[in-house]
């Protein structure tokens, strides 16, 4: 038998919180002094605090670690319960890794503040294009809620472009701009170029259009994930700002190389510009 201080070492919980799992019939000692009041153990009970502990860690209620304990829910609804229970922690894993590539690229972008070539940056003309193109809405701008568009729209442009025998011609492109709602949602546009021969109008269940040259823009490109472009994109910001110049629209996403690894991405963002 171990005293309640002794059990508590042995359990690596503290004496308080043995005292309060007898309070609530949870963790009963083996015994108890009639004369003294003191709580006594046996090393067996080990493994039901043991387990309390386990199933507290793993996010359950102390009634529900009980009703686990002694019996009163079943095996079916145990596997269910812990499956449940698996997925909220995997999705609020992947939730703080996110978060937390979030703020590494924030990070870096300060750490690299005024050291940021602006030589990067080059002002041309972009020509006129014909793409295939799918719109949707997104959120906002921010990539937790871009990403979760932008993907499955182009892979549904591409499936009904497959589906009506239309072949990409160049590269794909993004573009994005604010919805008439004025709430901070986007329209996301994911757009393949195509040849001059697709331009039989109602011919597709995607739009055909010519987005049209830009006279001038300025452009940079970014190699790697989009979910580090933060630094491309304030590069040509500060570019545009301190070059003497003023956005006249949304900048396009021009992804040039796309391969499986998303670190080998080739990307050039243009923004429409002119002489302020």
């Amino acid at each position: 038998m171990f005293n309640i201080g002794d059990f508590a070492k042995h359990g690596r919980v503290s004496v308080r919180m043995l005292r309060h799992y007898d309070a609530i019939g949870l963790l009963r000692p083996a015994r108890v002094d009639p004369a003294s009041g003191y709580r006594s153990y046996e090393a067996a009970q080990l493994a039901r605090l043991n387990r309390v502990i386990a199933l507290k860690d793993l996010g359950f209620t102390l009634q529900q670690v009980q009703a686990v304990l002694d019996e009163q829910v079943d095996a079916a609804e145990l596997r269910g319960m812990l499956r449940l229970r698996r997925a909220e922690l995997a999705a609020a894993m992947a939730a703080d890794a996110q978060r937390l590539a979030r703020v590494e690229v924030r990070l870096r972008t300060i750490e690299s503040e005024g050291i940021m070539p602006a030589d990067d940056v080059v002002v041309k003309r972009v020509p006129s294009v014909r793409v295939a193109e799918l719109t949707a809405v997104a959120a906002s701008y921010q990539p937790e809620d871009i990403g979760p568009v932008i993907g499955p729209l182009f892979e549904e442009l591409c499936r009904r472009m497959a589906a009506a025998g239309v072949e990409a011609a160049g590269p794909s492109v993004a573009r994005y701009e604010d919805t008439p709602a004025g709430d901070g949602s986007v329209l996301v546009r994911a757009a393949v170029t195509v040849g001059a021969g697709v331009d039989a109008p109602g011919a597709y269940d995607f739009a055909v259009l010519d987005l049209p040259e830009i006279e001038e823009a300025a452009t940079i490109v970014h190699r790697g994930s989009m979910d580090d472009c933060l630094p491309s994109f304030q590069t040509l910001a500060r570019f545009v700002d301190e070059g003497g110049y003023r956005s006249t629209g949304y900048a396009r996403e021009l992804y040039l190389e796309c391969p499986e690894d998303t670190a080998g991405w080739v990307t050039e963002f243009q923004e429409p510009v002119v002489r302020a």
